[in-house]
């Protein structure tokens, strides 16, 4: 019976539905957790709270990622290749967890003046807006996909460029403590802009193969 309902959702088209909704949510609860860090540094939510919270956006994350893997499990066709939409996933996966570790080291270290944080979390949202882009575009304009994608890898360079002028400008001054705990919190963002790279590629790649 699992089977023929498989087969019914392909020729319906919800095979491919079923697939993307679940990248979707990944991205979703991702942004959410991109937008709590703004809060955070912004001082709308306080450091204990925001880390209390990424606990139950980390979890909707997971949970979404679970139904994708469950998803291409028995996915008869699926609208990328099948290791392209797993990397795709673990990226996003990444760029989530590196948030968590964000949120998590800003309320162990208590980092003052975290507001400078800002334009790299704003390039942090771009990069995820571009990844829902080509998500959403990979059933109904498969031929913009690369563009998308090109626009959360650049997304994803700008955070990498941004990181390496705030390093600069913490080894310039003296390596107290609290200049090492800021090291390590931009590093945070530094690894987040790695991997919404790593998702841009995946995906990239994935539509040139169709």
């Amino acid at each position: 019976m699992k089977r023929l309902r498989r087969i019914k959702d392909l020729m319906t088209g919800r095979m491919d539905s079923a697939l993307t909704e679940a990248l979707l949510g990944q991205l979703e609860a991702t942004k959410e957790g991109a937008w709590l860090a703004m809060a955070m540094i912004g001082g709308e939510v306080g450091r204990t709270g925001a880390h209390e919270q990424m606990r139950s956006i980390e979890h909707l994350g997971d949970e979404e990622r679970a139904r994708l893997i469950d998803e291409l499990k028995t996915a008869l066709v699926t609208p990328i290749d099948r290791e392209d939409l797993f990397r795709l996933s673990r990226s996003i996966d990444d760029v989530l967890d590196s948030l968590r570790d964000f949120v998590r080291e800003s309320h162990l270290y208590r980092v003052p003046d975290q507001i400078r944080f800002t334009p790299l979390l704003d390039q942090v949202i771009v990069g995820i807006d571009a990844l829902e882009n080509a998500v959403r575009d990979l059933a109904s304009r498969p031929s913009v996909v690369a563009q998308d994608a090109l626009e959360a890898k650049k997304a994803g360079g700008a955070i990498r460029r941004m990181y390496q002028y705030e390093i600069s400008r913490i080894f310039s001054g003296e390596l107290t403590a609290e200049a090492m705990k800021q090291r390590e919190l931009v590093r945070r963002l530094e690894i987040v802009g790695v991997a919404i790279g790593e998702a841009a590629d995946a995906i990239a790649d994935g539509a040139m193969k169709r």
